[in-house]
């Protein structure tokens, strides 16, 4: 039975409700995997503070600071949701959700070019987080191809960006380059607990 298939009929087995995983040999057979794990834990924990500078950036500029008040306008704006369901509960598997975790970061990768254009005055972070998400999403791409898990490890030019999101207003502008941010923030943190997970077995 290969590697991955006992990782999956484990994770199948296991009767926890909450995040899953398997023993960091079954994936690598060695530290290469739990070095990965380590490294990149930091590199998301740096990512994930970057875009909570951003947030209160938009709550100090906008006064736009709490989710539950602008549900309303979210059904407006045409915002899209990276999935990350094959990495948390009973339908995690390991390499659905590092596929998620990749096209997940190119979906925000090109959605902060929304957030670039609002806040110009802080294109050097915007940029940086633009650039941190695309590396986290190369490192993941090459462990994966490193430890031959089976998934098709497509590289993307750097410069292919998706369409921006359509405003009709400024003030659309501004709630959707929120729930962008809340968006991006939700996702990083189901990425961390899923690798934080792997590192913990």
């Amino acid at each position: 039975m290969c590697a991955v298939t006992r990782v999956l009929a484990l994770l199948l087995w296991a009767p926890w409700q909450t995040l899953l995983g398997a023993p960091l040999a079954e994936l690598s057979g060695d530290q290469r995997f739990h070095i990965f794990l380590s490294n990149n834990l930091e590199f998301t924990r740096k990512i994930k503070r970057d875009v909570t500078a951003l947030q209160h950036l938009v709550c100090d500029t906008f006064q736009l600071c709490k989710e539950e008040e602008l549900l309303l306008l979210r059904q407006d704006l045409s915002i899209a949701q990276a999935p990350m369901e094959r990495c948390h509960g009973r339908s995690f598997q390991a390499e659905a959700c590092f596929s998620q975790i990749r096209e997940g970061l190119r979906t925000y990768q090109s959605s902060l070019d929304a957030v670039l254009e609002l806040l110009p005055g802080h294109a050097a972070l915007v940029e940086s987080l633009q650039l941190d998400a695309a590396n986290l999403s190369s490192n993941i791409q090459h462990q994966l191809q490193m430890e031959d898990l089976g998934l098709a490890t497509v590289m993307y030019p750097t410069e292919a960006r998706g369409p921006l999101p359509a405003f009709s207003s400024h003030f659309h502008h501004q709630v959707g380059t929120f729930f962008i941010l809340a968006d991006f923030q939700r996702f990083l943190e189901t990425a961390y607990r899923a690798l934080r997970h792997l590192a913990h077995l």
